[in-house]
């Protein structure tokens, strides 16, 4: 892609009374513009989504009527990703000079569900009687079988979930921020067995915006452009075992998350050797492990070693959701695929702080996985 990132934007994720989605989203789009020094008056195109919000293409009643074309989309929690690739597929198509996509959400306490609707998505009233239409169970169930196939134990999940809160508390954009100990998760209330409390993230608040446009001309507007080198959106084949299976394949297809992954590192001409730090999606710590595997920076059962050894926290061999991830933030679907790429621009411009990964990192990957089974992978680098 010959595309750049000039301009980011972060409302910060957690629970904000009084404040609505909209206000949130248009926060982020306003400090994505000046951290591009342009105006809402420049944008040619703009994309917008959300989980809770009907329109969220109507910022522009906040940011200003200039009758730019915005449009809406919601992809699950690929919605961030999906905004990405739709703004920088307007650049290319020769739509404008400058693009932003908007994520933003505002979600209720408790776990998600899929709803009763369960008729309308392919799925008999079994399927929510049994508890299948609430995801803890779900996660649970495909965590259980990860771990049974390839050797990963209780230990693995809960240093996975001590990296996350310890990251957390070094972002001052995070919404848990403080540090938990080990004892602290392997004693917390187990949930769905094997997954205890502080496995899982927490449905939150919160909104990214950015700014994009060509890469010949990034650096009229920002001294630090990110260049996004490949964006790729998959989703569910045939037999694989996905948040909306019906039932367990003996045998399953690759998930979306192999086929995005291998196609942006395709795409831009790179393995998962040549990564300095990396995004992955962990609505729950099982997820993280498993995506591991899946975006090719191991094999299945390698989890356990490189994670007891700290490959992936911020001084490893690879940093994996240096910001704290979802367990640390959590997820407001439309702004969390975009949090992720927010998270690398910062890394790869030096400007992390606290939880900044040594070495000068010049590459980074974002994966996001989602209902029902929906997945974005991108290089960057700068």
């Amino acid at each position: 892609m010959d595309v750049s990132i000039i301009g980011i934007g972060l409302y910060p994720f957690g629970r904000h009374e009084g404040v609505s989605a909209l206000e949130m989203g248009v926060a982020a789009a306003r400090t994505a513009l000046n951290d591009a020094s342009v105006r809402w008056e420049d944008i040619d195109s703009a994309f917008a989504g959300s989980l809770e919000v009907l329109q969220p293409d109507t910022v522009n009643k906040f940011l200003g009527l200039t009758g730019i074309p915005i449009t809406t989309l919601f992809n699950g929690c690929a919605t961030g990703g999906n905004l990405l690739i739709s703004a920088a597929n307007s650049i290319t198509a020769g739509v404008g000079d400058l693009a932003i996509a908007i994520g933003l959400d505002k979600h209720p306490r408790g776990a998600f569900s899929v709803g009763d609707d369960l008729a309308g998505l392919g799925l008999g009233q079994w399927y929510g009687e049994t508890g299948l239409a609430l995801n803890p169970q779900y996660f649970s169930m495909k965590t259980k079988r990860y771990m049974h196939d390839h050797g990963i134990s209780e230990d693995c999940l809960t240093r996975v979930a001590v990296k996350a809160f310890q990251n957390g508390a070094r972002n001052p954009l995070a919404w848990r921020r403080k540090a938990l100990s080990y004892e602290e998760i392997s004693e917390s209330q187990i949930v769905c067995d094997p997954l205890r409390k502080y496995h899982f993230c927490s449905p939150s608040e919160g909104a990214v915006a950015m700014v994009l446009c060509r890469s010949e001309d990034a650096h009229r507007y920002s001294e630090k452009p990110i260049h996004l080198k490949a964006a790729a959106f998959r989703t569910r084949q045939y037999g694989s075992f996905e948040t909306l299976s019906p039932s367990v394949p003996a045998d399953s297809k690759p998930s979306p998350s192999v086929l995005a992954s291998e196609a942006a590192f395709e795409q831009a001409g790179i393995g998962p050797e040549d990564i300095d730090v990396a995004q992955l999606q962990d609505t729950e710590v099982g997820h993280e492990i498993m995506h591991m595997a899946e975006c090719g920076f191991c094999e299945d059962g390698e989890q356990e070693a490189l994670i007891k050894a700290g490959e992936t926290e911020i001084g490893g061999r690879l940093p994996v959701n240096t910001d704290g991830g979802l367990l640390a933030n959590g997820e407001p679907i439309g702004a969390s695929g975009l949090r992720q790429v927010h998270e690398i621009c910062v890394q790869l411009r030096g400007e992390a702080g606290e939880r900044q990964v040594p070495g000068d990192p010049r590459t980074g990957f974002t994966q996001v996985y989602g209902f029902p089974g929906v997945s974005v992978a991108t290089v960057l680098q700068r």
